[in-house]
């Protein structure tokens, strides 16, 4: 059985280490990974997508609607938009930062209010962490990422060691105690 995770947000945010890191957690437990490239506008603080697949066999790195395990999401915005890929019993994991995208910079829309409300309303399962100030107690603002990844591994069935094996093996040295600590402070732990 091959599960979807997708990891959604804004260019700049980190999404690619973590997909890394998913992805090297997924790997060492022994499945078969499919990690897409990031799409989007990933360098200018456009919408970015990337696809992790695993399990015994997967053939292709695209998740389509409806079949996303796990949606994790940099931004709240960013997570609405991409609810149609969720599966019925799929779970969101959102950060509750706000970056507003060029509509609502340029005046052009707003941004909408209570998405996290709109999302549970719609009897989809979210949890809503504030990544960015965990990230800033951990001791840098860019760890979002990595508070994220600690947030998804409570759904997870793969121990916290092996989470910590892949930021050792992806991380440079110096950043490794802050990464490891932002993994803790996302997992409330």
């Amino acid at each position: 059985m091959v599960k979807n995770i997708m990891i959604v947000g804004v260019g700049g945010q980190g999404a690619l280490l973590a997909s890394k890191t998913l992805g090297q957690v997924l790997l060492d437990a022994g499945f078969d990974v499919k990690v897409s490239e990031v799409h989007g506008m990933s360098q200018r603080g456009g919408s970015v997508v990337t696809y992790v697949r695993y399990g015994e066999k997967v053939y292709s790195p695209i998740v389509d609607k409806g079949e996303a395990d796990f949606i994790v999401s940099f931004e709240l915005l960013e997570a609405a938009r991409y609810t149609e890929w969720l599966k019925k019993e799929g779970q969101i994991v959102v950060n509750t930062q706000k970056i507003d995208p060029m509509p609502v910079i340029t005046g052009a829309a707003e941004y909408p209010a209570d998405l996290e409300g709109t999302m549970s309303k719609a009897g989809l399962k979210v949890d809503a962490l504030d990544c960015l100030t965990l990230a800033e107690k951990a001791g840098t603002a860019k760890a979002v990422n990595i508070v994220l990844m600690g947030r998804l591994s409570k759904y997870m069935d793969f121990p916290v060691d092996a989470w910590m094996k892949a930021l050792e093996k992806l991380v440079k040295p110096q950043f490794l105690e802050m990464n490891k600590k932002a993994f803790m402070m996302g997992r409330g732990e």
